[in-house]
């Protein structure tokens, strides 16, 4: 059963990531940050049992990964399989092999992507560079 937060958490919570949304899309990565931070925040001690986490690591997260700060992307994205829904979710997963490549974590990174590969397909990866798939096709046969 999944714990509910108090809806006016919920509610300053949910304004804040689409503040952060909005400034992710103007590609304002450290105010869009910012945002997510404070609504990670909101959520009760131990917030890693709160399924709002799970997309809030996401979400900042990838502030850090469209920025190139991997080791930073990581540690979101590590904390984020932690949480609710986050181990098997295919996007946390093509994240984490992403970062793994990008670190030159070779192994790491094919074991990541083949798991976003079987959760979700080859479609995961048509929004990102094409270099992690021709990476994958290297190691596994699509």
């Amino acid at each position: 059963m999944t714990k509910q937060l108090p809806d006016d958490v919920f509610k300053e919570l949910t304004l804040l990531c689409k503040e952060g949304d909005a400034l992710v899309a103007t590609s304002d990565f450290e105010a869009a940050r910012g945002r997510f931070v404070a609504a990670l925040r909101l959520l009760p001690e131990d917030h890693r049992q709160w399924e709002a986490a799970t997309w809030i690591y996401v979400a900042i997260g990838d502030t850090h990964f469209r920025t190139k700060n991997f080791d930073k992307a990581l540690k979101c994205f590590l904390n984020a399989v932690q949480c609710p829904q986050g181990l098997g979710n295919p996007y946390i997963h093509l994240r984490l092999g992403q970062i793994y490549f990008e670190q030159e974590y070779f192994d790491k990174a094919a074991d990541e992507l083949t798991r976003a590969y079987m959760g979700a397909g080859l479609k995961i990866f048509m929004e990102d560079d094409p270099k992690y798939l021709e990476f994958l096709e290297t190691r596994i046969e699509i």
